[in-house]
């Protein structure tokens, strides 16, 4: 059987809008570690490789300019993106530590496990999802 055969995700990329204070969301208050940091002269510039758990990796792009997007949960496109934690409660009380406001905690009908909502400096949806 010819099938694509996908070993899994690679990368994750992100377009920022002030790279500064998303790059200080995604270090200082997810805690992703930098992998690499990039400035392309080309285009004026930076890309930003954080690692997330020992898997996968988010890029972080900012553009000059670049054009807004509906990224609410049921707009077309990217719905949301998930990350895994241990226990939802801790990793809440981190957040909000930082001052992140999370959405209450909710339970999946089909798997039965917690799960919240918050979004990063852009807006975008994020979720925590209880292992």
């Amino acid at each position: 059987m010819n099938q694509l055969q996908l070993n899994g995700i690679h990368h994750i990329a992100i377009i920022c809008s002030n790279y500064a204070e998303s790059k200080r969301f995604y270090t200082e208050v997810l805690g992703m570690d930098i992998v690499q940091e990039t400035f392309r002269e080309a285009r004026q510039s930076y890309k930003l490789d954080l690692k997330v758990g020992s898997t996968y990796q988010v890029e972080l792009f900012s553009f000059i300019d670049p054009p807004p997007r509906p990224s609410y949960p049921e707009a077309c496109g990217l719905r949301h993106l998930a990350f895994e934690v241990n226990d939802i409660t801790s990793a809440i009380a981190l957040l909000q530590q930082k001052g992140v406001t999370t959405e209450p905690v909710r339970i999946d009908a089909l798997t039965h496990k917690k799960f919240t909502f918050f979004t990063d400096p852009d807006g975008l949806p994020l979720e925590l999802y209880e292992k």
